[in-house]
């Protein structure tokens, strides 16, 4: 379950609620290719906009839907208890693992996330993901809290941000953070235009956004990396730069909204308010990317 490519779809979502339909089609695609889990309502998951009630829904119809394939649900939310029940739900529906953001209003101390996950994970029966983004949540793990959090009963693994550029520094951080942690828990990479440099390194999940869209580009990278073929991995990844470049401009989430919706994938709108789809400029561009790279449904 952590290992391998985990796929993360979008939840379609609009001020009427989740389209069950849509999601389950999404989640079932990913099953279908063979993917090593799925993410459900992770960050491209839009947890954070949805009720409790809408996340317990959404990690049913994931379960269902994924057919066997290990599901993995997001839950994250500013108050432990919150994330207590959250957790609850998520095993009540037959998730096989959880993944926990410290989400934050009142910037957390070392202490204080410490103290989240000592709390969530003593009442757990499933393995945790620990989420460490510090792009969205604003706490940033120092490798010495990784290694005390790695310690705790049922965490399983870790989802890093993005390594550096370098591979020999690449290399060097992952490294780093193994000595850390117990042999049991996993290193993931996130961060999709690091993903190859972060595979090749030596992480053994790529906790990935193309790949809840698009799993078998997806699935050929990380196939290539996992069987040591680094200069392939390194390849498919530079070939997908005009999606990556759109990542990086519009932000993945919607980038992959507007792609899903190009595709017939989902209805429109499919995000939740506050959240805005991209202009119609950008639409263009993402159309004429996926066109260029033959990324269909």
């Amino acid at each position: 379950m952590f290992r391998g490519l985990s796929a993360f779809p979008l939840t379609p979502t609009d001020e009427q609620g989740i389209d069950d339909t849509a999601y389950a089609t999404l989640v079932a695609r990913l099953a279908a290719v063979g993917v090593d889990s799925i993410g459900a309502l992770g960050s491209t998951g839009g947890y954070a906009y949805l009720t409790r009630e809408q996340r317990a829904h959404a990690a049913k119809i994931a379960v269902e839907a994924a057919d066997g394939v290990p599901v993995i649900v997001g839950i994250g939310a500013l108050r432990t208890a919150h994330v207590l029940a959250l957790a609850e739900d998520a095993q009540k529906a037959g998730a096989s693992g959880v993944l926990l953001a410290p989400m934050t209003y009142q910037p957390l101390t070392e202490e204080e996330v410490f103290g989240l996950y000592e709390d969530v994970t003593r009442e757990l029966s499933v393995p945790l993901c620990v989420y460490d983004n510090p792009g969205t949540t604003h706490v940033n793990f120092t490798d010495e809290l990784h290694g005390r959090i790695a310690q705790l009963p049922n965490v399983g693994s870790i989802k890093i941000p993005g390594v550096p550029d370098d591979p020999a520094q690449a290399k060097a951080r992952v490294d780093a953070l193994r000595a850390l942690i117990p042999d049991t828990v996993t290193i993931g990479v996130s961060g999709d235009y690091t993903a190859a440099r972060g595979l090749n390194a030596g992480c053994d999940a790529w906790y990935s956004v193309v790949g809840g869209t698009f799993p078998q580009t997806a699935l050929a990278l990380t196939r290539a990396a996992r069987s040591v073929d680094p200069d392939r991995a390194t390849g498919l990844s530079d070939e997908l730069e005009p999606l990556w470049a759109l990542f990086r401009r519009h932000g993945s989430l919607r980038v992959i909204s507007a792609a899903a919706s190009h595709l017939g994938l989902t209805g429109e709108p499919n995000l939740p308010l506050p959240l805005r789809g991209l202009d119609e400029a950008a639409r263009q561009d993402v159309a004429a990317v996926l066109s260029a790279l033959q990324l269909t449904a």
